[in-house]
């Protein structure tokens, strides 16, 4: 087992997970400190590095593609000291640094771990339920419903139409976007055939970001809805079977079940699987069951 303990946090590798225990050192960002503990599989993982330093060093874990929920959400612009996936290494603790990226790189090459893209959420996202008050509203997730409220910074059009709560089932993105100079940020929620958004001021599905410390926490909550939802690069399913099907089949009414009841199925079926209680052809046999009752 490699273990690197410092101010910034602890990182320890098992040969199966890295594990990440971020410090409580007041220097430690407020993201980092919310999310917690972190184990990252070894197929996960797509490298490792250290980048040495005379006051201080980086070891960093390079992701694969789609593997987290947080990183994908954020699309790299996350701010540095909000990653979680990074260490600040004391210098004279360098050596302790390159012997856990040697533990690392040699086990990701005896497991012939690939390091390209994934089509499937590989870390669990953050833990529900989750709330958080930034900018001109408050976002809340149980794990089913999404609810917004907003305060007094909000724009009148928005605020006038009360605080919004709507089921995963019916959403079709989730995007978070810091503030960049003088334009703010946002954590925005399209559902499924919605208008075209309005500016995110206007905007009552979404929550507008100031720039201050809190708005990459929402970060959070993106992150622990978009692991629910399908994975951007899933494979689609295409209409073979409905080509396929004898006339007088396809011109029967499908079976009265319940579409959301099946929906959820599908998300528990995607939750076991990533915890570990479902192997990988489980997974799959399980989840042609359910989709063939849609």
């Amino acid at each position: 087992m490699a273990e690197i303990i410092q101010k910034d946090g602890t990182w320890s590798f098992d040969g199966d997970a890295v594990r990440i225990v971020p410090g409580r050192d007041k220097g430690v960002a407020l993201l980092r400190q919310t999310l917690g503990e972190v184990v990252v599989p070894l197929r996960a993982l797509a490298g490792i590095s250290y980048e040495p330093s005379r006051k201080a060093g980086r070891l960093r874990l390079r992701l694969r593609d789609g593997a987290d929920p947080l990183l994908q959400v954020t699309g790299g612009r996350l701010p540095e000291a909000s990653d979680p996936y990074r260490l600040t290494v004391e210098s004279d603790r360098s050596g302790v640094a390159e012997y856990f990226v040697d533990e690392v790189r040699n086990a990701l090459l005896l497991d012939q771990v690939d390091p390209g893209p994934v089509d499937t959420y590989l870390l669990p996202g953050p833990a529900v339920p989750i709330a958080v008050g930034a900018g001109d509203g408050t976002a809340a997730f149980d794990g089913d419903r999404v609810a917004l409220d907003w305060n007094w910074t909000t724009e009148e059009a928005k605020r006038s139409g009360g605080p919004r709560e709507f089921r995963i089932a019916d959403l079709r993105t989730v995007e978070w976007s810091p503030s960049k100079g003088l334009e703010n940020g946002w954590l925005r929620f399209t559902l499924t055939g919605a208008p075209p958004a309005p500016a995110p001021k206007y905007d009552p599905h979404t929550v507008e970001l100031f720039g201050f410390k809190k708005d990459p926490l929402m970060a959070l909550v993106a992150a622990a809805v978009a692991v629910r939802m399908p994975h951007p690069a899933a494979p689609q399913e295409g209409p073979a079977d409905a080509v396929a099907a004898p006339a007088e089949l396809s011109s029967a009414p499908a079976p009265a079940e319940d579409h959301d009841a099946l929906l959820r199925r599908l998300r528990e079926l995607g939750d076991l699987h990533q915890a570990g209680v479902l192997t990988a052809e489980e997974f799959t046999a399980a989840k042609q069951a359910v989709l063939q009752r849609f």
